[in-house]
């Protein structure tokens, strides 16, 4: 029997579990090991935080759809793979050997390295962790204790958190209002994105009494001051109470350790089949996952897309329809990432913009679009029979 071990329950493998569930393998022993039984949807995090939504909306339960699979679930983090070896060691010291190994674990925020990151800032993954500590800061704002909230991060994660916070602590029972900042390292916000959608959301923010440090590079967090250095080489202070880290992408650290090829930023250097290029019977999607030669970003918008043909070729490797793991990949499917995709930022309120290529536009429709798009995509999950 055949052993597939799937590492992480992210935006791809939730599809690679449906798609085994439509059309079970036989012969083939399917384990999913993840941290965390619930995978949070990211697309719907910042409603969670704004209250829009429940936990149980925007979280897929990872029990039934392995269950539906065919597979076990452990719950377990994988602490290192030896490709050498086709061996998964997990957090308690165990092993998992594999013929065929999946990798979608995500990333780690940028710049842990700055001190004091560690220490005082508040990562907006592992998502586990950010909810926990959203919850704390609810605590905090409701006895008084925040006046001052700072949120690390320029592109379109860092503004959707920021106003999903704001909008949910506007209470007229709080005490102390908490005054917000927005700090970016660029010298504009979402830099990716349309400049209609930029103009936007510069006005919301304005109205909003948002503070923009612009170009703006920290380099310290401490328990309370925020600093960092401008683009004149000046040295800049914010008093803040919590600072929420919402950074580009790094790669998990035990991925250098694999023995898989990486790229020059220690993700997995993959193929257009989704496939290593030094170890073709691994196979990698998501953000912890580099196509060569093929420029998108780290989103997970392009992991959903890889979940399909993930799915297929996952298949047709246990088949040993890939030319025995060599890599070459003749007999799997290409993925082609889109050269525009459609974003939709939300800005607290039941309000959203959308960036497509040059194009955008704003307003309440666009957020019920959005909430379509996302309760679509959860339902897929949900309704398994």
């Amino acid at each position: 029997m055949k052993k597939l071990v799937i590492l992480g329950g992210g935006h791809a493998h939730v599809e690679v579990l449906r798609q085994f569930g439509l059309r079970r393998l036989d012969g083939v022993q399917i384990t999913l090991v993840s941290p965390d039984r619930h995978m949070a949807y990211s697309g719907m995090l910042p409603g969670l935080v704004a209250g829009h939504y429940t936990f149980e909306q925007c979280h897929i339960d990872l029990q039934p759809l392995a269950q539906y699979a065919g597979a076990r679930l452990l719950l377990a983090h994988a602490r290192a793979l030896d490709a050498a070896r086709r061996v998964v060691r997990l957090d308690d010291g165990s092993e998992l050997d594999y013929d065929v190994a999946s990798i979608d674990v995500g990333s780690v925020p940028l710049a842990q390295e700055i001190a004091g990151v560690a220490d005082y800032a508040i990562p907006v993954k592992p998502v586990r962790g950010f909810l926990a500590a959203w919850d704390t800061l609810q605590a905090r704002a409701l006895a008084g204790e925040l006046r001052a909230v700072a949120v690390v991060g320029g592109g379109a994660g860092g503004v959707e958190v920021l106003l999903a916070m704001q909008h949910r602590l506007a209470q007229p029972t709080l005490r102390i209002v908490p005054q917000y900042h927005l700090v970016t390292d660029t010298p504009q916000l979402l830099s990716q994105h349309a400049s209609g959608a930029r103009t936007v959301m510069e006005r919301n923010l304005a109205r909003k009494h948002v503070t923009i440090h612009r170009a703006l590079r920290v380099t310290r967090v401490e328990a309370k001051v925020l600093i960092g250095c401008d683009a004149h080489q000046r040295e800049q202070r914010i008093n803040i109470d919590a600072v929420v880290w919402v950074t580009g992408a790094a790669a998990p650290a035990w991925l250098a350790c694999s023995g898989l090829a990486l790229d020059s930023k220690k993700f997995i250097n993959i193929n257009k089949y989704l496939q290593s290029y030094s170890h073709g019977e691994v196979f990698a999607a998501g953000d912890c996952a580099t196509i060569e030669g093929a420029a998108y970003p780290k989103s997970g918008v392009y992991a959903v897309r890889q979940g399909p043909v993930l799915a297929e070729n996952l298949r047709r490797a246990l088949l040993g329809e890939d030319n025995g793991g060599s890599g070459s990949g003749s007999a799997l499917l290409a993925y082609t990432p889109q050269k525009n995709a459609l974003a939709l930022i939300s800005t607290g309120e039941r309000h959203a913009i959308a960036s497509w290529g040059a194009l955008s536009f704003h307003g309440n429709w666009v957020w019920r679009l959005k909430d379509r798009i996302d309760q679509a995509f959860m339902n897929k999950y949900r309704n398994l029979n």
